[in-house]
């Protein structure tokens, strides 16, 4: 994609993601709010632009957010299902899109400076891995998390296997991929998957007041904290990990099954059900 122009304290504006650098934060928003933020490889590579702009102007804090009443739905079913007649075209997307999705997750653990999610609604499928990568999450009280891999007879990717049972605990995270499991924020804030929840009108304001305390401290103390944790080391078995979700969402997702079920999830009917 094009190279946007960008300055420290002013915004870089994408068609889907926009960055805003301003005192030392940068915060990367997802706008494609009206397909629910939904993953396309076109808002995965402004996302990586945006990180890699934020990163060159040696913030203290990103904030990752989105506008809309879903952080994130997950990849777009409504795109897998339109490459479905051909199935080289469905398999060349597919890797596309999931090879996308986890260099956009490796450059957020990659990322020098602490990272906030500040999560407003749905986090469903493959962005799970935006909440797993970022080190401290707030979220609303109509926020959730919930795989839909079982019902849509995909493979898990976005790192429910790559990342969540080092979180959570193997059995628990399988229970909730075997399941279905929507865990709400006052779960994931159990869970330690959050660690503030708050109403949907106070979500902006705890985010700030969060940040001003981060921006308070030594800067170079807490990226030094951050880069020891996410060592080129753990991050390296984090892409292998991330890799072989890869490769079974690529054996999956040309199934008979798999384009059913998709059809099933399209169909209006379903559609409104989901609320998606």
């Amino acid at each position: 994609m094009a190279s946007l122009p960008f300055r420290t304290g002013g915004t870089a504006m994408h068609d889907l993601a926009q960055l805003r650098v301003e005192a030392g934060v940068a915060t990367l928003t997802l706008d494609r709010s009206g397909r629910g933020n939904a993953l396309v490889p076109e808002l995965l590579d402004a996302m990586r632009d945006c990180l890699a702009r934020a990163a060159r102007a040696d913030v203290h804090v990103l904030v990752l957010n989105a506008k809309g009443r879903a952080f994130s739905a997950g990849g777009d079913v409504a795109g897998f299902a339109g490459h479905g007649a051909d199935t080289q075209a469905l398999l060349a997307y597919s890797a596309d899109i999931v090879g996308a999705l986890n260099r956009t997750i490796l450059d957020l653990l990659a990322f020098p400076a602490p990272v906030v999610a500040a999560v407003n609604g749905a986090v469903t499928g493959g962005s799970v891995g935006f909440v797993l990568a970022s080190d401290i999450a707030v979220m609303s009280e109509r926020a959730f998390l919930q795989p839909y891999y079982g019902d849509m007879g995909f493979a898990p990717d976005g790192g429910w296997t790559a990342l969540l049972p080092e979180r959570i605990g193997a059995a628990k995270a399988l229970e909730v991929q075997y399941l279905n499991t929507r865990l709400d924020a006052r779960a994931c804030r159990d869970l330690g998957l959050a660690s503030r929840v708050v109403s949907p009108e106070e979500l902006e304001g705890e985010t700030d007041a969060l940040v001003k305390v981060i921006v308070s401290k030594d800067p170079a103390s807490l990226k030094a904290s951050r880069a020891n944790v996410w060592s080129p080391s753990r991050r390296a078995r984090v892409a292998a990990a991330l890799e072989r979700e890869r490769a079974g969402f690529l054996r999956l997702i040309a199934r008979p099954e798999t384009a059913a079920r998709m059809a099933a999830f399209l169909a209006p009917a379903a559609f409104a059900e989901k609320g998606r």
